[in-house]
């Protein structure tokens, strides 16, 4: 009687082994180079006080996750090519407008962080930079979705850097208990706009696209949801559990001796006298890696969303000749992206930080879209959303528009 249910168990993870991938790399991605300095800054300029934000941000980020997901292989459809359908062109067009924007500010901070995670190796951006720009190219014009979901799910195992480094810089365990039990909360501009990037940088707008776009290219089957909602959970929880680390990594090092930073680098070059060069090198490191992680799937992400938007041929698998738009909007990202990061003397900090503001900002309008089709049952059917998975997503709605009227009610003097 055992050993149909252990066949049934080594099944259902040969299944799940088979669907995963878009969750977990979609997680992993926004732990880029401006989520990691988002992260850094937190720990540093707020200590421990910044991790209990993580803990409801990671339950609405799996119930967002889930919800596109679901779309996802229920539809069949992207979610740039739902909101088209469902709300009209020019909706659409003025949606792809703040999503892009916002993208560009993001792949220059990738960019950006290559840059800066090599530089304190006295390498210049002048030959890191170019350098990327062919490699995270070349994966994707020349790859197959499945090579280059490969490549991707292993770029993730590197992620392990930070945790290491945590350990290594010593955190006190007692005082991260008590900060997330009994979290201390000052109402002021600087503590509401680091929130707002935390929320933002862990559920950024772009991720929602890219889910679904990676679940519809994938062509996971409706009867296997249930391990693309688990592939959502795990990523979920993983890409909390890195920026955990990031943020008491600093905690435990750079606010404890008052130490200000204002980009990844500046924390790994912080890092090397109170923590030692290998906790240093673990933290440069860990930037280069999600640099060029995120350098690939945010103009990939970006160019889903213009194609599917306008109904233009999109897709990895596909060939150069049969996706023009797709690949050539695709390269424009990166040359752009690229190309303004090796400017001399341009303040990259100002972008790569308040483009995580912007995603805070930006999200509660894409997930209204997302509620309102995820609530339509003639094109979800039986899989509209719960009452529950409903409460959360209105109410993380809710709370971020109230923190951004008062972050800017506060920045402005009102």
């Amino acid at each position: 009687m055992k050993l149909p249910r252990l066949r049934l168990h080594w099944k259902s993870v040969l299944l799940f082994l088979t669907v995963a991938g878009p969750g977990i790399i979609t997680s992993n991605v926004d732990n880029d180079a401006g989520g990691i300095a988002t992260y850094s800054m937190a720990g540093a300029h707020f200590g421990y006080g910044m991790l209990w934000p993580l803990v409801p941000t990671m339950l609405a980020l799996i119930i967002v996750q889930e919800m596109s997901a679901r779309m996802g292989v229920v539809t069949g459809k992207g979610l740039s090519d739902l909101i088209r359908e469902r709300f009209g062109v020019r909706i659409t067009v003025y949606l792809l407008m703040a999503v892009v924007l916002t993208n560009i500010g993001n792949i220059i901070a990738e960019f950006a962080g290559v840059a800066s995670s090599l530089e304190m190796f006295r390498i210049s951006k002048y030959l890191t930079v170019p350098a990327a720009a062919v490699f995270v190219w070349l994966l994707v014009v020349k790859g197959t979705y499945r090579s280059v979901e490969k490549v991707f799910l292993y770029a993730c195992l590197f992620y392990v850097t930070y945790i290491v480094a945590g350990f290594l810089a010593k955190p006190d365990w007692e005082a991260i208990g008590r900060s997330v039990a009994s979290p201390n909360f000052p109402l002021t501009s600087a503590s509401l706009g680091m929130v707002i990037g935390l929320v933002g940088t862990t559920i950024a707008p772009w991720m929602q696209f890219y889910l679904q776009s990676s679940i519809v290219e994938k062509n996971i089957a409706l009867k296997n949801y249930r391990f693309a909602r688990m592939d959502v959970i795990v990523g979920s929880f993983i890409v909390t559990l890195i920026a955990a680390f990031i943020v008491l990594t600093c905690a435990a090092t750079l606010f404890r001796e008052g130490v200000r930073i204002e980009t990844a680098a500046d924390a790994a070059l912080a890092l090397k006298p109170l923590a030692g060069k290998y906790t240093s090198y673990l933290f440069s490191f860990g930037l280069l890696n999600a640099s060029l992680f995120a350098a690939s799937i945010l103009p990939l992400s970006t160019a889903f969303v213009v194609c599917e938007a306008l109904g233009w041929e999109n897709g990895v698998d596909k060939k150069f000749s049969e996706a023009p738009q797709f690949y050539g909007l695709y390269t424009m990202l990166i040359l752009l992206g690229a190309g303004i990061v090796l400017i001399p003397r341009i303040p990259l900090f100002p972008v790569m930080y308040i483009s995580q503001i912007v995603n805070g900002v930006a999200l509660p309008l894409i997930l209204v879209f997302m509620l309102r089709l995820t609530n339509d049952r003639k094109l979800m059917g039986d899989f509209v959303n719960k009452k529950g998975y409903n409460a959360i997503a209105w109410g993380t709605v809710g709370i971020l528009v109230v923190l951004t009227v008062v972050y800017l009610g506060l920045l402005l003097g009102l």
